[in-house]
C-alpha cells in the first residue's frame, strides 16, 4: 500500500525542469526524467487550494496500466513506475522514496511535439460548442442534425496548439501539417486514431464510454516519434459511465467532475484567481471517483494492483 498523504508539492533533490498545474518534471541525467504526478488539481484553468488524495497515483498507474497493454507496438517515453527499479536506476531517490512512489514516471527524454493530439468518438464539450455555432468540428463539416454526446460514425482527429496558459486553440488538420509538415502531421493522426480505438475498445468492455481524449508525443535522441506524458487518464480524457450515457445532453464524467459540479454552484465565483476553498466533502467525492476509473478499467484497486515493467529500461 502507498503513502496516502497528498502531495501538493515536491521538492527533491534532482534539477527542475518544468512545474506544472499537476506535474513536476525532473532532469536525471541527460537522457532521463522523472515526472512527479503530484495531487494538484484545476478546474476552469485554475489550480485549486487543496489537493485530492491518491489523484497523483491514479494518474500514474493508469498510464502504466494502458501502455503495459499496448505493449511494444506503440513507442512511448515510459522506462518504469516500479520505485525498486527507479532507485535501482538512480539510488539517490532513494532517501525521497515516500515522496514520488507509485506516483512517478521514469521515461525517456524527447523533445515534445508541439501540438496536441485530440481525437474526439463523440460530440461533447468544445468540440459541440464548435459544431453548434458552426456545423464544423476542427474545422472540417460535420453531418447535420447532430445531437448533443452523439457517437460519432467515424472517430475525429482534432488538433490543438499547446497553450502555456489558459485554453489550448483547436486548428486544422491543414494547419498541422502547415505547422510540423505533411509527415509528422499524418503519423500523428494515424497513432492518434488507433490508440484510440484500443481504448475505446478496451473501456467499453468495462462499462465505460471513451468520448475523447488527447495525446503528447515527442521525439527522441535517436528521431524516433514517441508517446509521452499521460495516457487515456480522467485527466486527459472523457470517461462516461454507459450506465447512464444518453444522448441529447451532457454526461456524468468519471473524473472531476464533483469539482466542477461545486463550483458552478457558486455563482459568486468568476472562475478567475483566486480559487474558493474546497469543502472536505467534495475533495472526498473527487479522490473516490479518481480510484473508482481505475478499479473499472484495471478490475483491480489501487491497493492491490501489481506495478508493470517495461523492457527498455537501460
Amino acid at each position: 500500500m502507498s503513502d496516502t498523504t497528498p502531495l501538493v508539492r515536491s521538492e527533491l533533490d534532482l534539477p527542475l525542469l518544468h512545474r506544472g498545474k499537476v506535474r513536476d518534471v525532473y532532469e536525471v541525467d541527460e537522457r532521463t526524467l522523472l515526472m512527479v504526478a503530484s495531487d494538484r488539481v484545476s478546474a476552469f484553468d485554475v489550480v485549486l487550494d487543496r489537493p485530492i488524495p491518491r489523484k497523483g497515483e491514479v494518474l500514474t498507474l493508469i498510464t502504466a496500466w494502458w501502455l503495459s497493454r499496448l505493449g511494444d507496438h506503440v513507442p512511448h517515453h515510459l522506462l518504469a513506475v516500479d520505485p525498486d527499479l527507479i532507485v535501482q536506476r538512480h539510488p539517490a531517490l532513494a532517501a525521497e522514496r515516500d515522496v514520488w512512489a507509485r506516483r512517478s514516471m521514469l521515461v525517456r527524454r524527447t523533445d515534445p511535439v508541439l501540438v496536441e493530439c485530440v481525437v474526439r468518438g463523440f460530440i461533447a464539450g468544445s468540440a459541440w460548442k464548435e459544431y453548434e455555432k458552426r456545423g464544423t468540428l476542427a474545422g472540417e463539416p460535420l453531418p447535420r442534425g447532430l445531437r448533443e454526446s452523439e457517437r460519432l460514425d467515424s472517430p475525429v482527429f482534432s488538433p490543438a496548439t499547446k497553450a502555456q496558459e489558459g485554453h489550448d486553440e483547436n486548428i486544422t488538420f491543414s494547419r498541422t501539417e502547415e505547422i510540423l509538415g505533411a509527415d509528422v502531421a499524418g503519423r500523428l493522426r494515424d497513432l492518434s486514431l488507433e490508440i484510440y480505438g484500443f481504448g475505446r475498445d478496451v473501456a467499453a468492455e468495462r462499462g465505460i464510454l471513451l468520448a475523447d481524449t488527447k495525446f503528447e508525443f515527442g521525439i527522441d535522441g535517436g528521431g524516433e516519434l514517441l508517446l509521452i506524458d499521460e495516457v487515456m487518464t480522467p485527466d486527459s480524457s472523457r470517461f462516461w459511465p454507459k450506465e447512464h450515457y444518453e444522448v441529447g445532453r451532457g454526461q456524468p464524467s468519471l473524473d472531476k467532475q464533483p469539482i466542477r459540479d461545486w463550483l458552478d454552484g457558486l455563482p459568486e465565483w468568476d472562475k478567475t484567481p483566486p480559487p474558493p476553498p474546497l469543502p472536505d466533502e467534495v475533495v472526498e467525492a473527487a479522490s473516490a471517483r479518481y480510484q473508482d476509473v481505475f478499479r473499472r478499467l484495471a478490475a483491480v484497486s489501487l491497493d492491490d494492483y501489481e506495478l508493470p515493467r517495461f523492457p527498455d529500461l537501460p
